[in-house]
């Protein structure tokens, strides 16, 4: 039978391992990890806990998750790492427990992330999402489905990321991306919709249509933002509509860091 183990790797004795499970040369599982059927772990990777990862999953050499936030708030509260099935975590990806107890930093099912990428404390990928080499998310970003960020970037903390938004290589990222849209630049501007991930995500023609109207109003009318949101509510009522109009507000709320703004125009958090 092939030896799914190998010798040289430190497994400590509290971890729970399906026997299906992979452990490449030299890696170390640390107590209060639990790994799930069919997953790879290459070889040198780290895994602290606690920490639970699910089926299916490929993690490659050097990867490190599960070490303690890099935040001074942190005083040792018992915090999680949670990542789901099917994901592919490239050479020295690190993933850092969360911060405040009970929290956890959480990854959901079929995400790629690229070499180097680092995902900081409290941080949620939703499902399909796809980060280039070298990307750093600082804590607590949420970056929800089937969002694409180039590679060579930073996200500031707190920030969101919509959903089927693509993200170009070397942008500064410091307030939420729209769904749907194409961000790039520097300094960081909504330039169009994201039209390559939206006819490849099988979405109707017709509510294709109704995207593109909305970036129209947003983006390139004589509405001030403000008023573009109210001018949303006419367009239709789609489930993407009613996700874009429901960012968008969310992301004037306190706390939140507000939007990322057009090209030539600004956005509700820029109006004085």
């Amino acid at each position: 039978m092939k030896t799914l183990i190998h010798p040289t790797a430190v497994i400590h004795t509290s971890a729970e391992l399906h026997p299906t499970v992979q452990v490449g040369a030299y890696a170390v599982i640390g107590e209060n990890v639990r790994v799930g059927a069919d997953t790879v772990i290459g070889a040198h990777a780290v895994l602290e806990g606690p920490c639970e990862i699910g089926t299916g999953n490929q993690i490659f050499p050097g990867a490190a998750i599960g070490m303690q936030p890099q935040d001074l708030k942190y005083v040792g509260e018992p915090t999680w790492v949670k990542i789901g099935n099917n994901n592919s975590i490239r050479e020295y990806v690190t993933i850092n427990r969360a911060t405040g107890r009970g929290e956890a930093t959480v990854i959901g099912d079929g995400n790629l992330l690229m070499a180097y990428v680092h995902v900081g404390h409290n941080c949620v990928l939703e499902n399909s999402v796809i980060i280039a080499n070298s990307v750093a998310l600082a804590g607590h970003v949420h970056i929800e489905s089937r969002a694409r960020l180039s590679g060579v970037l930073g996200v500031h903390q707190f920030v969101h990321i919509g959903g089927m938004s693509m993200v170009g290589g070397m942008t500064r990222i410091d307030r939420d991306v729209p769904p749907y849209m194409l961000v790039e630049g520097n300094p960081a501007k909504v330039r169009s919709l994201n039209l390559v991930g939206l006819k490849r995500s099988g979405m109707p023609a017709s509510d294709f249509q109704l995207i593109k109207k909305a970036f129209r109003l947003l983006y390139r009318s004589e509405f001030l933002f403000k008023d573009a949101l109210q001018e949303l509510e006419n367009l239709g009522d789609t489930e993407e509509l009613k996700h874009l109009r429901r960012f968008l507000l969310l992301s004037q709320m306190s706390g939140r860091r507000g939007l990322i703004p057009g090209k030539g125009k600004k956005s509700v958090s820029d109006e004085e």
